[in-house]
């Protein structure tokens, strides 16, 4: 899926929220436990409940990697769900992954190719030849980390590196890599102070947001400052999104409070 095309399901619906399938065997409702593939149900009713209102889907790999080979077969089924099924959703691989080029192209080839995902995020710290095997791949995004939403962001990420905050700096220099134009870049609402100063850097780029709902970011802070004339921005949304209830009408009230982010959402884009 191309940019345009994000952008233009996000005006058909008004909606910039990207759903977080961080799902967790210890969280889902238990009934659910008895199920063949209980990730893949809770997952699938997570979906059937919240497309309408959403125009991404973010599986966090760690939750599948956690489960060996039976969570990698619920991921794969849950990508080929979406895509048989609600096609027009764009899909984002959270799996940080970063290492020497080779590597890289190899773990670039299983998301895109193997597993069909429209995006993955990636580390910068190794540089250049970690990154661009993943922008190589044609109407594929590379979502690089650059501010995120944990305390231990200012471990490293604000240091100086000359007169520039090192996460600065780590978005000024992408913009020289090899297909730059396929890069996105990862924001954390925590931090929604600082996108004034990145979208003086990157004014056009697709930011994924995390950190709104459960880490306490503010979807008007996020859009005060990041938002621009065709959005720009992925908010993502998990656990109070899909950990709303364990009740067993879990999918409805996960599908409630995805209808209300879409509904402000909505409002925020009458703004523009």
């Amino acid at each position: 899926m191309t940019s345009q095309e994000l952008t233009q399901q996000i005006f058909k619906k008004k909606s910039f929220l990207c759903v977080g399938l961080d799902t967790d065997l210890e969280r889902i409702p238990t009934y659910l436990l008895s199920e063949k593939d209980p990730v893949f149900s809770f997952n699938k009713a997570i979906i059937d409940a919240t497309h309408e209102f959403c125009v991404a889907y973010k599986p966090n790999i760690a939750f599948y990697e956690a489960m060996g080979v039976d969570g990698w077969k619920a991921l794969g089924k849950t990508i080929n769900y979406l895509h048989s099924e609600y096609p027009d959703l764009y899909t984002i691989a959270d799996a940080k992954r970063g290492d020497i080029g080779n590597t890289s192209r190899m773990y670039a080839k299983a998301f895109f190719d193997d597993l069909g995902f429209d995006s993955v995020t990636v580390a910068p710290y190794m540089g250049k030849d970690s990154v661009e095997p993943f922008l190589e791949f044609e109407n594929k995004h590379t979502i690089l980390l650059a501010l995120t939403s944990n305390e231990g962001a200012f471990d490293f990420q604000t240091l100086k590196t000359g007169d520039e905050d090192l996460y600065k700096k780590v978005i000024r220099t992408s913009k020289e890599w090899n297909n730059s134009e396929n890069l996105m870049y990862v924001v954390g609402a925590t931090k929604a102070e600082y996108l004034a100063d990145i979208r003086k850097i990157i004014p056009e780029n697709f930011l994924l947001v995390p950190g709104v709902g459960a880490q306490g970011g503010s979807l008007e802070e996020v859009c005060k400052y990041g938002i621009t004339k065709n959005v720009g921005l992925l908010v993502n949304s998990s656990r109070k999104i899909i950990y709303a209830s364990d009740s067993s009408n879990f999918d409805e009230i996960a599908g409630a409070k995805a209808e209300a982010m879409q509904n402000q959402m909505a409002l925020e884009l009458e703004k523009l």
